[in-house]
C-alpha cells in the first residue's frame, strides 16, 4: 500500500502495525489522567494524552515521560488542540508547538497538530516537528460531514504521516460518506477518518473496516473528549472492533431514538458465541429513508426494526413472511445477495417460545392488555396456536378491530372477574421505567402466568404483585430474547445461543439499575 511516508520515526508506525483502538485520555490534573492511563494500559496501549485538557500542560510532561519510560508497551499520541480548533488550549500556536515538541521528548511518538494551527505555522516549524516525531495532521467539523476530498487535498500540500478528518454526522446517511472517502482514500495515504455524534456512532466501528489507521474510544461514558465517543470497553466486548475486517457482516437495529436499546448487547453476544464474523450497531435513524440508504449502501445483512419504523417499514420490502402481513409490523429485515428486502416478525416468536415451556397453548384462555404492535403479535400468535384470546384496551374500538381480524374477543374492564384465565400478557407500556405502575389492579391479577412484555425495569409492579400471589411469571427480558434469538436464525440460518443471550441482557440491566441508583445516591 501506497503510504504518504517519509523515512521519519514514522516509518516504525505504519497503520498495519498500530493497535485498531486508540484510548483518548483527558482529566483536570496531570495525576488524575495518568492514573487512568496506569489503571487502563495493559488493556489499551495505545493511548492519546490530551494536553490541552490541563491548565498547565508542560509542567505534565515530567510525570508522563516516567509514566512512559515504566509502560515501554505503549504507544502515545500527544494532542493540544488550541480552543478556535475545538479543543481547550488558550495559548499562542508557538507555546503549542513549544508543548508538542517537549511531549515527544517526553516519551510521546506520535503528535497530533490541527490543520488550522498547520496552516499558520513555518513550514520549516512543522518540517522539524515532524522529524523528532510521527505527525498527525487534523481537522474536525463540528457541524457537518463535507467537503471530505476537498478538505483532504488541502491537507496533503502539508507533509504528514497520518491524516486524521473527523467530520459531524447529522445524519446516518453521513457515516455512508465517510466510509466511502475511507474506501477510496486509504490506499493513498494513511487516514483516520470518524464521525462525532450520536448519528456517527456506527463510523466509530466500520471507519477501521473501510480503511482508517485507528479509531478513538473513550475512558468510560462519563469522560469523553468527542461527542458519540464509545467506550474502549464496549468497543472491544460488545462491537469485537479488533475482529472487525472486510468480511465482517453488519447488522444493526434501528430506531428514534435508540440510544439505550439492549439489542447490540445481545445480538453481538450471540455473534460471539456461534462464531460468526459479523457486528451490530445502533442505527439512530432519524427517517426511514435514510435507514433504507444506508441498508443498501453500508451494506446492512439484517436489521431490527424498532419503534417508530416497524408500520412504516413495510411498503419498503420486496417480500415479507405471513407474520408480517397479519400483523402489519415489520421487525426484522434480511437484505438478500440481489440487494433486496425481505421482512419478518419475530415478535410471535418472542410471545409463544417462552409460553411452550410453561403450558399447553393450545384451547388455554389467554388475556391480552393493550392493542398495538406487541398485543397484535401476541394475539395472532396465540390465535395460530389454538388458544382463546381475550383482548382488554383502553380504547374499546381498536380492540374491537383487532379482535375481528384475528377472531378473538374483546372484554371489559368490569367483567375481568367473570372470567378466569390461565395467561395474563401485559402487551402494553404501563411499567416501564417505573415499578409503581401497573397496568391492572391487584384484585384483578387472576391466573395460573402472567406475562409482561415490559423488561426495563425487569421485576414490574406486575410481576412483583403475581409473585407475591404465587403466580408464574414471565419477565419481559425472555420476549425479549426470544424474538432476537428467531431473528438471529433467520440471519445466520444456526441455533441461537438463547441462554448467552438472556444471561447478557440480564447483567446489562443489573448494571444500569446500579449506576442509576447510585446516581440517586
Amino acid at each position: 500500500m501506497a503510504l504518504a511516508m517519509s523515512s521519519t520515526p514514522a516509518t516504525r508506525l505504519l497503520p498495519q502495525r498500530l493497535p485498531k483502538v486508540c484510548l483518548a485520555l483527558s482529566g483536570d490534573t496531570a495525576d488524575d489522567m495518568l492514573a487512568i492511563a496506569e489503571s487502563m494500559a495493559r488493556d489499551n496501549p495505545f493511548l492519546e494524552f490530551r494536553l490541552d485538557y490541563l491548565k498547565q500542560p508542560l509542567a505534565a510532561l515530567p510525570k508522563i515521560h516516567r509514566f512512559l519510560e515504566t509502560h515501554q508497551y505503549v504507544t502515545a499520541i500527544a494532542t493540544c488542540r488550541r480552543a478556535d480548533s475545538g479543543g481547550k488550549f488558550k495559548g499562542s500556536l508557538a507555546a503549542q508547538l513549544e508543548v508538542l515538541a517537549k511531549a515527544h521528548a517526553a516519551g510521546c511518538q506520535i503528535v497530533d497538530l490541527e490543520l488550522q494551527s498547520a496552516s499558520k505555522a513555518k513550514p520549516e516549524a512543522i518540517a522539524r516537528l515532524r522529524s523528532r516525531a510521527a505527525l498527525i495532521l487534523s481537522f474536525h467539523d463540528f457541524r457537518a460531514t463535507r467537503n471530505l476530498d476537498e478538505t483532504l487535498a488541502k491537507m496533503l500540500k502539508i507533509p504528514a504521516d497520518f491524516y486524521k478528518l473527523v467530520a459531524t454526522a447529522a445524519t446516518l446517511s453521513d457515516n455512508v460518506a465517510m466510509m466511502k472517502f475511507l474506501q477510496a482514500q486509504s490506499g493513498k495515504h494513511a487516514l483516520i477518518g470518524l464521525c462525532m455524534g450520536e448519528q456517527g456512532i456506527i463510523s466509530r466501528v466500520l471507519s477501521v473496516r473501510a480503511g482508517s489507521a485507528f479509531t478513538f474510544a473513550a475512558v468510560s461514558a462519563d469522560l469523553k473528549t468527542a461527542p458519540g465517543q464509545v467506550s474502549a470497553r464496549d468497543l472491544r466486548g460488545i462491537y469485537r472492533i479488533d475482529q472487525v475486517d472486510a468480511a465482517t457482516r453488519i447488522y444493526g437495529v434501528a430506531g428514534d431514538p435508540i440510544e439505550h436499546s439492549l439489542s447490540p448487547v445481545i445480538m453481538n453476544t450471540a455473534l460471539r458465541r456461534e462464531n460468526v464474523n459479523g457486528v451490530y450497531l445502533p442505527l439512530h435513524a432519524k427517517t426511514l429513508k435514510e435507514l433504507i440508504y444506508c441498508a443498501r449502501e453500508i451494506p446492512l445483512h439484517g436489521l431490527s426494526i424498532t419503534m417508530p419504523y416497524k408500520q412504516a417499514m413495510l411498503p419498503y420490502l420486496d417480500n415479507s413472511d405471513a407474520h408480517t402481513a397479519k400483523i402489519g409490523a415489520c421487525n426484522t429485515v434480511v437484505r438478500g445477495q440481489d440487494g433486496k428486502l425481505y421482512g419478518f416478525n419475530t415478535d410471535v416468536a418472542g410471545v409463544v417460545r417462552p409460553l411452550e415451556q410453561r403450558l399447553a397453548i393450545a384451547n388455554a384462555k389467554v388475556l391480552v392488555l393493550g392493542a398495538g404492535g406487541a398485543a397484535r403479535a401476541a394475539v395472532f400468535g396465540l390465535k395460530e396456536r389454538g388458544a382463546e384470546v381475550w383482548i382488554l384496551n383502553r380504547t374499546s374500538a381498536k380492540a374491537q378491530k383487532l379482535a375481528r381480524q384475528a377472531k378473538a374477543h374483546t372484554i371489559k374492564r368490569a367483567d375481568l372477574r367473570k372470567l378466569a384465565f390461565d395467561v395474563i400478557i401485559n402487551a402494553t407500556p404501563v411499567g416501564m421505567g417505573n415499578t409503581r405502575d401497573c397496568p391492572l389492579k391487584d384484585e384483578e391479577i387472576q391466573a395460573k402466568v402472567v406475562f409482561d412484555m415490559v423488561y426495563d425495569p425487569v421485576e414490574t409492579h406486575l410481576l412483583q404483585v403475581a409473585r407475591a400471589k404465587g403466580i408464574a411469571v414471565i419477565p419481559g427480558v425472555e420476549m425479549f430474547v426470544q424474538q432476537a434469538a428467531r431473528q438471529f436464525e433467520i440471519w445466520t440460518g444456526k441455533p441461537a445461543p438463547a441462554g448467552d443471550m438472556l444471561r447478557a441482557v440480564t447483567i446489562t440491566l443489573q448494571e444500569r439499575a446500579a449506576a442509576q441508583k447510585q446516581k440517586k445516591d
